[in-house]
């Protein structure tokens, strides 16, 4: 077992009003946080809040990470590997490095929920990367690009299309 031990020595004090917003006015807002600079490393954390029934993450994993979800409110789906795991306020869900994962707001839900990755990424710049793809100036394939520089790997999960499917 290996020991990591940030390198940084000032608290950290973000105000709600300070933080920055991508996704803003859609279905899927994230709050930027705290990111991994700031910690020398420990940590990346966002405030993600899904409106009812939306898609957050598709399937992905972190070679380095491992992601924690806090459910602040309502109820959200999460794909562990070959799980969907409903966790609802108050839940946490801690996902290995290595570990495919998604989340989702559940059908006919809102969700709410603290993210916080650990050792830190730069994770910052992944969410501007995805609001640029939002708003149509960069294409969505070119995270494929960024895969290995914000330590995310899309893949595909079965399970997870099936618990997502709508319901007759």
């Amino acid at each position: 077992m290996s020991l990591f031990v940030p390198d940084f020595d000032d608290t950290v004090v973000v105000r709600a009003a300070d933080a920055e917003l991508t996704g803003a006015g859609g279905s899927v807002v994230n709050q930027l946080l705290v990111d991994s600079p700031a910690t020398g490393g420990a940590l990346s954390s966002m405030r993600v809040t899904l409106g009812k029934g939306a898609n957050g993450a598709r399937p992905h994993h972190h070679g380095k990470s491992a992601e924690m979800f806090y459910v602040l409110d309502g109820t959200v789906q999460l794909l562990s590997g070959d799980h969907v795991v409903t966790a609802e306020r108050g839940d946490v869900v801690v996902v290995p490095p290595g570990t495919q994962h998604a989340f989702a707001a559940a059908p006919g839900e809102i969700a709410d929920m603290l993210v916080i990755i650990t050792p830190g990424v730069e994770r910052f710049e992944y969410f501007r990367h995805l609001e640029r793809i939002r708003y149509g100036k960069v294409p969505p394939e070119s995270l494929l690009d960024v895969q290995e520089l914000y330590d995310s790997y899309f893949g595909t999960s079965a399970v997870w299309e099936a618990a997502r499917a709508p319901r007759p």
